[in-house]
C-alpha cells in the first residue's frame, strides 16, 4: 500500500465521484481509478460499489476508512515534525558536559544557542570525561563539552578557551602570602582529592612528573562538597580557575609548572550530525573565548 493510494482512496470516499475525485487530488481519472483497483486487491476485497450513477463505499471500505485516514494524519504530522526538525523548531539535544567544567563557563554558548533555536529542549548530562568520551563513541550523546588531553582520533573538536590550574585553599592559609604557589609547595599539606579531576592526566601529558608528597585524608568525586570542605579548613586542593568561583574559597595561580588545559565542543568524526547538533558547533567560534570566556563576538 503506498501513500498515494490512501490519499485517492479517501478523497473519492468523500466525494464518492471517480471524475471529482481525480479532480481533488489533481491527477487523470484512470491513473485514480487503477490506484484504488490496486488497493482492492491488496486489501482483499472491493471498497466502493458501483450502481450505475451512484458509488457507495462498501463494508470492507467503511471498515478501512478510518484506519486510512489514521495513516494519512499520521503521515502528514511525520512530515511536519520532519521539516520542525529541519528548521531546528522544538529542537531537542542531549549534551554531555564534564563534570569539572564549571557552568558559569559555558553558559553564553547556552545563551546563544537557546537564542538560536526557538523552543530549544535541552538537556545536559554531567559525567566524567572517560565517560563521555565513550559514549560520544556508542553513539549515546552526539556532542559533549570536554576538557582532556589525548582525545581519540575518531572525535573531532572545536577549542573554546584555555584555562590555568590553580590551588584553592581555606581563609588563613599560608598560600595567601603568595602570589602564586610552585608544585613543590604542596608537599606535606592536606590534600583533598576530587577524584574526577583531570588534573593528573594533564600534568603528565605536559611532560611533568607530579612527586611532591601530599597527606591524602579526604576525597569526592562532587565538586561541591570538595569546596565546601576547602572552606571548612580540611585541606587545599587544585583545580581549574573557573570552578574557584566561590566568594569564601581562596586560589593563587599554580606555577612550576604552570598548567592549562583547553575546553572544547567534541563530536564524533564522520558522523552524519543533526542541524541543532551543527548548530552548537557553529555558534561556539562566534563566541570570542580568547579575549574574555563567555563574550559574544560581534561579526
Amino acid at each position: 500500500m503506498e501513500m498515494h493510494q490512501v490519499r485517492y482512496f479517501l478523497a473519492m470516499a468523500d466525494v464518492l465521484n471517480f471524475t471529482r475525485a481525480a479532480e481533488k487530488c489533481n491527477v487523470s481519472q484512470p491513473a485514480l481509478t487503477r490506484a484504488i483497483q490496486k488497493l482492492e486487491e491488496e486489501m482483499g476485497g472491493p471498497l466502493f460499489r458501483r450502481e450505475g450513477r451512484y458509488t457507495h463505499l462498501t463494508e470492507l471500505g467503511r471498515l478501512i476508512r478510518p484506519r486510512l485516514e489514521q495513516v494519512l494524519f499520521q503521515s502528514k504530522l511525520a512530515r511536519e515534525e520532519a521539516g520542525d526538525f529541519s528548521k531546528m523548531l522544538n529542537a531537542g539535544l542531549d549534551l554531555g558536559c564534564m563534570c569539572t567544567i564549571a557552568p558559569t563557563s559555558v553558559m553564553n554558548l547556552i545563551e546563544l544557542f537557546n537564542c538560536s533555536t526557538a523552543q530549544l529542549k535541552l538537556s545536559i548530562h554531567q559525567a566524567p570525561g572517560a565517560s563521555l568520551v565513550k559514549r560520544l563513541l556508542e553513539g549515546e550523546i552526539d556532542v559533549a563539552l570536554l576538557a582532556l588531553p589525548g582525545l581519540p582520533d575518531n572525535l573531532t573538536s572545536v577549542p573554546l578557551f584555555q584555562e590555568n590550574y590553580v590551588v584553592a585553599f581555606p581563609a588563613g592559609h599560608r598560600f595567601a602570602d603568595m602570589d602564586c604557589v610552585p608544585v613543590t609547595e604542596l608537599a606535606g599539606e592536606v590534600y583533598l582529592k576530587r577524584t574526577n579531576c583531570e588534573y593528573p592526566d594533564m600534568f603528565q601529558a605536559a611532560g611533568h612528573s607530579f612527586d611532591c608528597e601530599t597527606v591524602n585524608r579526604f576525597q569526592s568525586e562532587h565538586e561541591p562538597w570538595i569546596q565546601a570542605m576547602v572552606i571548612g579548613g580540611l585541606g587545599c586542593t587544585i583545580m581549574p580557575e573557573s570552578l574557584a568561583q566561590h566568594p569564601k574559597l581562596l586560589s593563587r595561580p599554580l606555577v612550576k609548572p604552570a598548567i592549562t588545559r583547553t575546553v572544547s565542543v567534541v563530536t564524533r568524526r564522520g558522523r552524519s550530525h543533526t542541524p541543532v547538533v551543527n548548530c552548537l558547533v557553529n555558534l561556539s567560534r562566534r563566541v570570542n573565548w580568547g579575549l574574555d570566556p563567555g563574550s559574544v563576538a560581534n561579526f
